[in-house]
C-alpha cells in the first residue's frame, strides 16, 4: 500500500514461496535492471546482520491488505533462507496512526509471541475487522489471545519497545520505503511491487540481490 495510494500487484504472492536454494529461481533473476526492477540506494542503510551475513528487510504494515496477502508466501520464504541470509520484518509508519502497530509487532517480538500472534494479528484485521489501531483495542485483542495484559502492556510502554519503533522509522527512512510490502538487502539495494511487477517477482529480485551482496 502506497503512502500516496497506490496499487500494488500482489495476487501472485498467493501461489506458493520461492525459495532461495533454488537454481532456477537464480535463472530467472538474471537480467533485472537497477533503476527498473529495483534502486541501490545513494547512501548505505543501517545494518543489524553481522559480517558474512546478507540482511534482508521486510517492511509492512500490519492494516495493508497487500502485506495480509504477501505473508504466507513470505513467512514461507523467510523459514527456507539459508543460513547466511539475515531476515526480518520492520513494521512502517508513513504517520502517527501507525504507531501503535509497530509498537504491537515489537511487543510481540520482545515477549517471543510472533510466531502465535503475528498472522493472527493480520487475521483480526483483515478477517475479523479489527482494526487494531489504538493503544486501548490492542490490549483488549491481546487479552482475548490469552496473554498476561498486564505483562503485554509493560513490554508495550517500555523503552525498549520505544526505541525499536524509532529506528524502525529510521530505517524506513533510509531506505526511503515508498510503500509496503517491500523490500530492502543488504543496507544496499530497496524494491516493491510496483518496481519487480508483482511480489513474486519482488523475491526473485531480493534473491538476485543477496547472490549480489554475497560478491561484495
Amino acid at each position: 500500500m502506497k503512502r500516496r495510494e497506490f496499487s500494488l500487484v500482489a495476487s501472485a504472492a498467493a501461489t506458493g514461496a520461492l525459495t532461495l536454494g533454488s537454481s532456477a529461481t537464480w535463472a530467472q533473476a538474471a537480467g533485472f535492471k537497477e533503476g527498473k526492477d529495483y534502486l541501490k540506494l545513494s547512501k548505505q542503510a543501517p545494518v543489524s546482520a553481522p559480517a558474512g551475513k546478507v540482511e534482508v528487510i521486510e517492511f509492512f504494515w500490519y492494516s495493508c491488505p497487500h502485506c495480509n496477502v504477501f505473508e504466507p508466501t513470505f513467512a514461507a520464504w523467510k523459514n527456507a533462507a539459508p543460513a547466511d541470509v539475515v531476515v526480518n520484518r520492520v513494521p512502517v509508519a508513513f504517520n502517527a496512526s501507525f504507531v501503535p502497530q509497530q509498537k504491537l509487532y515489537y511487543t510481540l517480538e520482545g515477549m517471543n509471541l510472533l510466531g502465535t500472534l503475528h498472522a493472527k494479528a493480520f487475521h483480526a484485521i483483515h478477517v475479523e475487522r479489527n482494526r487494531l489501531a489504538t493503544d486501548d483495542a490492542i490490549f483488549e485483542w491481546a487479552g482475548k489471545q490469552g496473554v498476561d495484559v498486564a505483562k503485554f502492556k509493560e513490554m508495550y510502554n517500555s523503552f525498549t519497545v520505544s526505541n525499536q519503533v524509532r529506528k524502525a522509522t529510521q530505517l524506513q527512512q533510509a531506505y526511503d520505503v515508498e510503500g509496503v510490502p517491500a523490500m530492502g538487502v543488504a543496507g544496499k539495494y530497496y524494491t516493491d511491487g510496483t518496481k519487480a511487477g508483482n511480489m513474486e517477482n519482488v523475491l526473485r529480485v531480493v534473491n538476485a540481490l543477496i547472490v549480489s551482496s554475497r560478491k561484495g
